[in-house]
């Protein structure tokens, strides 16, 4: 029998992928950068929105990371983009008694909440800064691994808190997945940036709670809520943008991708990884795809039924890295179906050919919607999606290119 060539092996689709990568930074370098610091939001039609001054903590430190990487690319100009959101991360989200604020002005702090998921994300981008040169980066790892070991690590599970208020008090009996998801692939960045072991050990100490063992259990459902004691909170409904109830399959994927990394960053001693990896990919495709009109679900019930049926831009940005992810540990052809599937759905259905960049959403109809996200929410995951085929997954994109 013939093998059918991946799409990743084959140049065309290579170039194709590069092409809507420099697409991406081309939007966003053109319209997101405020002088008065920080970055501006993007509507519908990629222009900035002047007028909303609030800065969100995860959507400036998105902006340094996927710069970062653009730096290391060789792309000119993308450093001077790490260097604004890096002082205003510094000066702006760093706050007097310790911690990076969820929401600021160029002089004002009007969501001053200290969250984990925030925290995470600072030390993504400052990670991706140190390996990409920036000269300050490297203090500012420093510090926000010193926040979030002090207050937000709990060693008995190991696994981060959710959050505390301005004066570091906890607000809620709440545990969280997301955060501690995307913690780990900051750790994992971390460890690559300073050579920090301890980096790596709390990643694979987070990976084993949410999956190895809290996933496992519920036959690989990825539970997202937990009470304070990490046991299951199936009856959690929270905010429908960072906390949906029920079970969110694109995590499932995100998880798959960073299995396999960390697996890969590790030395491959994180021998059950594979096999989760391909068991969360496969459960959160078999639940999540919609077979009769494509895309995935947003959310499905512990019934595994669908709760909210739009379909979101970054659940398949994350199956894309995913599937590919994993063809690069086993030669499958229900992989690569599942890579060139969800890519169809993406350019198809996500991509603006229009304005640039992706629609956030679309009803079940399939028709672009802004309900509850709005515009171009930000660059991370398409930009991801677009750039985790170029490369083996064996580092986070930042280090991979600078060994490059």
């Amino acid at each position: 029998m013939t093998r059918t060539a991946r799409w990743t092996d084959l140049p065309e689709h290579r170039r194709w992928l590069a092409r809507e990568a420099d697409d991406l930074l081309r939007l966003f370098e053109a319209e997101s950068l405020d002088p008065d610091g920080g970055f501006f939001a993007l509507d519908a039609e990629g222009r900035a929105l002047r007028d909303a001054p609030l800065r969100e903590i995860h959507a400036t430190a998105r902006m340094v990371h996927c710069y970062a990487i653009a730096a290391l690319m060789g792309r000119p100009g993308a450093m001077e983009i790490v260097d604004h959101g890096m002082r205003f991360l510094w000066e702006r989200h760093r706050q007097p008694g310790g911690g990076y604020a969820w929401g600021v002005t160029a002089s004002e702090t009007p969501d001053p909440r200290l969250t984990g998921y925030g925290h995470a994300f600072v030390l993504l981008a400052a990670s991706s800064a140190e390996m990409a040169g920036h000269p300050q980066a490297r203090r500012m790892i420093d510090d926000v691994t010193e926040v979030l070991r002090a207050r937000f690590w709990e060693e008995a599970p190991g696994a981060i808190r959710e959050g505390f208020d301005a004066d570091w008090t906890e607000t809620e009996a709440y545990r969280g997945q997301n955060c501690n998801m995307h913690l780990t692939e900051a750790l994992m960045a971390a460890h690559e940036a300073t050579g920090d072991a301890r980096h790596l050990e709390m990643a694979e100490r987070i990976a084993d709670l949410i999956v190895n063992r809290r996933a496992r259990e519920n036959g690989w459902r990825l539970a997202e809520h937990f009470h304070p004691d990490w046991s299951v909170n199936h009856e959690y409904e929270g905010d429908p943008m960072f906390r949906p109830a029920g079970l969110t399959p694109g995590h499932g994927f995100e998880w798959a991708r960073l299995l396999v990394q960390l697996y890969e960053t590790g030395g491959r001693r994180l021998g059950w990884a594979p096999e989760a990896a391909r068991a969360l990919f496969d459960r959160a495709a078999a639940d999540g795809w919609d077979e009769a009109r494509g895309g995935l679900y947003y959310t499905l019930g512990w019934d595994d039924r669908p709760a909210i049926a739009e379909r979101y831009w970054w659940p398949i940005c994350e199956a894309i890295g995913a599937a590919h992810a994993l063809a690069t540990l086993q030669e499958d052809a229900v992989l690569e179906s599942w890579y060139r599937r969800f890519w169809d759905f993406a350019a198809t259905r996500l991509i603006d050919r229009d304005h640039g960049g992706w629609h956030p959403q679309i009803d079940a109809e399939g028709r672009p919607s802004s309900d509850p996200f709005f515009g171009k929410p930000d660059i991370y995951h398409a930009l991801q999606a677009c750039l985790i085929p170029l490369h083996p997954c064996t580092g986070s994109l930042a280090a991979l290119l600078r060994e490059r």
